[in-house]
């Protein structure tokens, strides 16, 4: 007769992996989230770098017009009357629009118009038109960037903010491991937050 077969003990076995991947599941749904937060505010995110980097520079330049000024000759001396005049002027330079306001002065004449100024000198013989227009697209982005449409705007601009912190949060945190928050991730937050506070520190501050 045989003797039973003693029992053989169990080691001890790591959790099933769908224990492991049940704590990492909502770092695909955040990743999910932050892509589709990304893509929503891609627009406004152009609207504010553009308009940014150019109301940056209004040392070197007029973030909302190109200023625009030429020469022309005056083809035939300016007559007395002003209306006369000013038919003259904005005939030869085939300007079909009414001045806004006019001054006439002998043989100086000066026409506003709604974008540009003409000044007459029938002594030289001169036109001088100054004027300015609108650089495309840029006007607007500043516009909506400096907050010109008021409480509305605001609204909108409050929640750009919130999804801009939502998604430099979340960006943190999408990663495990080496590349995560834990790994790498740290010392590149503290390189970008140190821009500001060494700036700064160097400048002075306000």
């Amino acid at each position: 007769m045989s003797e039973p077969t003693p029992p053989t003990s169990t080691p001890d076995l790591p959790p099933p992996s769908g224990a492991r991947k049940a704590k990492l599941r909502w770092r695909p749904k955040l990743r999910s989230l932050h892509r589709d937060m990304g893509y929503l505010v891609v627009g406004l995110t152009f609207v504010y770098a553009l308009s940014g980097l150019a109301v940056n520079h209004l040392e070197d330049w007029d973030p909302n017009f190109v200023h625009v000024e030429a020469s022309h000759t005056l083809e035939h001396r300016l007559p007395e009357n002003e209306a006369q005049a000013v038919a003259q002027v904005l005939g030869q330079l085939d300007i079909d629009e009414q001045p806004s306001d006019v001054f006439l002065y002998e043989q100086e004449l000066e026409i506003q118009l709604e974008n540009r100024v003409l000044q007459v000198d029938g002594n030289s013989m001169t036109i001088l038109e100054r004027g300015e227009r609108d650089r495309l697209g840029l006007r607007l982005a500043n516009w909506l960037h400096l907050n010109r449409g008021k409480r509305a705007w605001t609204l909108i601009a409050d929640g750009y903010a919130v999804l801009l912190l939502f998604l430099a949060t979340s960006g943190m945190l999408m990663l495990p491991g080496k590349n995560g928050l834990r790994g790498r991730g740290w010392i590149l937050v503290l390189l970008g937050a140190a821009v500001p506070v060494g700036y700064v520190l160097l400048s002075g501050g306000p």
